[in-house]
């Protein structure tokens, strides 16, 4: 087994609360970080633009991944433009569509054509990918983030399709491909063997990896003593 530091895959850490964030940043085998309007909520932000603008004081030299979160594409333009100024470090997540299923695909190329550096997001069909790739200016820095995990969700193997996107990707060198919303740790090796750029990865997956290449027989003994242990402290009689 692969130790981290071994790994192709570059993880980013995924998540909004700024604690978590410039805990993560500190580690040197994250290489980036991303969040998203529903994390930003979920810790209570309020103030989108003070928000972003006061991490990016602490984070400059890594990948952050900010989204957009307008239903108007004229709209989106001008808040990924806006993002985009923040930082030379700054990737301005689009949907992948919009809520009426409006596809994003002419922004992208309005975007590329001005440089701006962006990650497609909520991606979850080969369709997808291949018309993303298409629209993508081959020698602008960006990601095609691929939510594996939800594709898993429903029940599909999300492992064929990312090997898929990994060579649709080849025709746009400066793109990389993101495996998103993974489930479990195991996921992180699983990008790395079929060769996918980037995992995103959440603070409660990411505080997982000192049990890589963990003694099994020690893992299920420690498993026991905790059941043992909370029986003993719940008072549990028969």
């Amino acid at each position: 087994m692969k130790n981290v530091e071994d790994l192709n895959v570059k993880i980013f850490a995924d998540g909004a609360d700024k604690a978590g964030m410039l805990e993560m940043y500190a580690k040197p085998y994250i290489k980036g970080l991303t969040t998203n309007p529903t994390l930003m909520k979920k810790v209570g932000i309020t103030d989108y633009r003070a928000f972003c603008k006061d991490i990016l004081t602490s984070i400059s030299d890594k990948p952050l991944s900010f989204e957009v979160f307008s239903d108007d594409f004229a709209e989106m333009e001008k808040q990924a433009l806006e993002i985009a100024s923040w930082g030379d470090n700054v990737y301005v997540k689009i949907p992948v569509t919009n809520t009426k299923r409006e596809t994003c695909f002419a922004l992208v190329e309005k975007l590329a054509a001005q440089k701006v550096k962006f990650n497609v997001t909520a991606i979850m069909t080969l369709t997808q990918v291949r018309d993303v790739v298409a629209a993508l200016d081959p020698n602008v820095p960006s990601y095609v983030s691929v939510f594996a995990g939800r594709v898993a969700d429903t029940g599909r193997d999300p492992i064929p399709m990312m090997s898929a996107a990994v060579e649709m990707l080849k025709v746009a060198p400066a793109a990389e491909l993101i495996w998103a919303s993974p489930r479990e740790l195991l996921n992180i090796f699983q990008a790395d063997d079929i060769g996918c750029q980037v995992i995103t990865v959440t603070n409660d997956i990411l505080k997982k990896l000192a049990l890589v290449g963990y003694d099994l027989d020690t893992y299920s003994l420690d498993t026991v003593k905790m059941f043992y242990d909370d029986a003993a402290a719940a008072g549990f009689k028969l």
